[in-house]
């Protein structure tokens, strides 16, 4: 659970950054930014905050905003129904994400993690994304990316969010926040 001035604190960061970046939002978009602690109550360590631009039956669109470090912690988004599962692409548009995926550990990852979290991050080959690069997540597959020190802004371009659907390896994880 996160205070309410905790949520429009890091509301507010979120529209600076973006307005830093040159990315104008409407007032209603404003509004409903979605700030995520996944149940931790450690937003700024382990949290993401988002702005959801449609989000159809067929296609997402969003932006990730991230403070300096920020986690978004690691999940697959797995078979939902007759589908394959979310086929997201990240698409950096401001600082650095660090995006760790399946496939041969990095030797010297970049990764901050807090100690008391660490054995839920398994997947270690480090993609470094910087403005104008992208990388293609197939569906199912295990990932999670942390903002370098400026932060980071990624754009994401997917099939269908659900993320209720959403699997995390840290069972502690809630993907809704409660706000107190």
């Amino acid at each position: 659970m996160i205070s309410q001035t905790v949520f429009r604190s890091m509301q507010k960061k979120t529209q600076q950054m973006l307005s830093h970046a040159g990315i104008v939002l409407t007032p209603q978009e404003v509004e409903q930014i979605e700030v995520a602690d996944f149940g931790l109550g450690r937003v700024e360590q382990i949290g993401l905050q988002l702005v959801v631009y449609v989000n159809t039956n067929r296609v997402c669109a969003k932006e990730l905003v991230m403070v300096p470090w920020q986690i978004c912690p690691e999940h697959c988004h797995p078979p939902v129904l007759d589908e394959d599962g979310k086929e997201e692409t990240f698409r950096c548009r401001w600082g650095q994400v660090n995006l760790y995926v399946p496939g041969e550990p990095t030797a010297n990852p970049q990764a901050r993690l807090p100690e008391d979290k660490r054995e839920f991050f398994t997947v270690w080959n480090e993609i470094v994304l910087k403005p104008g690069e992208q990388y293609t997540l197939p569906p199912n597959t295990l990932h999670w990316f942390q903002a370098g020190p400026q932060g980071a802004i990624v754009s994401e371009f997917s099939t269908t969010s659900r993320d209720q659907s959403d699997i995390f390896t840290d069972t502690e994880i809630q993907r809704s926040t409660r706000i107190g």
